[in-house]
């Protein structure tokens, strides 16, 4: 399938490991130029070295941390002014750390507030105009299916991630008339090394140990797996793409059916 997307200039946050390296990934490798950051400058310059190795495209790699009131723009503004505009913005920038509610300090809060809620919004404020400017855009916002159903220990991402849902799903509404779709994203368990290190929080926190943790938490996914960063990558290029044009406000798992929830 032509997903349409070649030429198309993608911004990808947090993409020097993870999810967000394979949705990078993903787009890169269907023909778009991509930009991508993350704070650590020098993993961003290997992942960024290597994206191009792979796929032959324009990767451009700007560090910048995006919990920070000026980087979301900042990093919008360098990818506009290195490639001309920008047409795809995927929202992802990583995940508060593991606590239970009794455990957590004022800071941490406002951290995660500013981590995983308003990085997206700053993100969506900064792109939003240049994608209204060509009357075509795609946002795709990754969280987590503690949007759908609320993860033991994990009250950070439980509270700042479902409010990502609410601000995509006012986006949408108040732009779809302008070519953009705003869809979320959300992942269960999948093969990278965030979910290693849950395991290991975890495994501190219990007799279990990190294999027993992990061997636990697939024991709980019908697949009977975790999934691989490269499928979500897939999923997230699908949203971009020219084909998914009628595709807006939505919220979509990807758990190999983890969630039971109907909707």
């Amino acid at each position: 399938m032509d997903l349409g997307i070649e030429g198309r200039v993608a911004a990808v946050g947090g993409a020097s490991t993870g999810l967000g390296k394979a949705v990078a990934w993903a787009l890169a490798r269907e023909g778009a130029r991509v930009a991508i950051c993350a704070r650590d400058e020098e993993r961003l310059e290997r992942t960024g070295l290597a994206l191009h190795r792979a796929s032959g495209g324009d990767i451009f790699a700007y560090p910048v941390d995006l919990s920070t009131e000026s980087g979301p723009g900042d990093f919008v503004e360098a990818t506009v002014k290195n490639f001309g505009k920008l047409d795809i913005l995927v929202c992802n920038a990583g995940g508060p750390p593991a606590t239970s509610s009794s455990n957590t300090p004022p800071q941490a809060w406002a951290e995660a507030v500013e981590l995983s809620l308003l990085s997206t919004i700053r993100l969506c404020q900064a792109a939003i105009p240049y994608m209204r400017r060509n009357s075509w855009g795609r946002i795709i916002c990754l969280t987590s299916v503690s949007v759908k159903s609320p993860l033991a220990g994990m009250v950070l991402s439980n509270t700042m991630r479902p409010g990502v849902v609410g601000y995509a799903k006012t986006v949408s509404q108040e732009f779809a008339q302008d070519g953009i779709t705003v869809n979320v994203v959300c992942p269960g368990y999948m093969a990278t090394d965030r979910v290693t290190e849950l395991a290991e929080t975890r495994a501190a926190d219990s007799a279990e140990s990190v294999e027993e943790v992990l061997a636990g938490l697939v024991g709980n996914i019908p697949a009977r797996r975790m999934g691989d960063p490269k499928e979500l990558g897939d999923l997230v290029a699908f949203l971009a793409s020219e084909r998914a044009a009628y595709i807006t406000g939505t919220t979509i798992q990807i758990d190999g059916g983890y969630v039971k929830g109907l909707l």
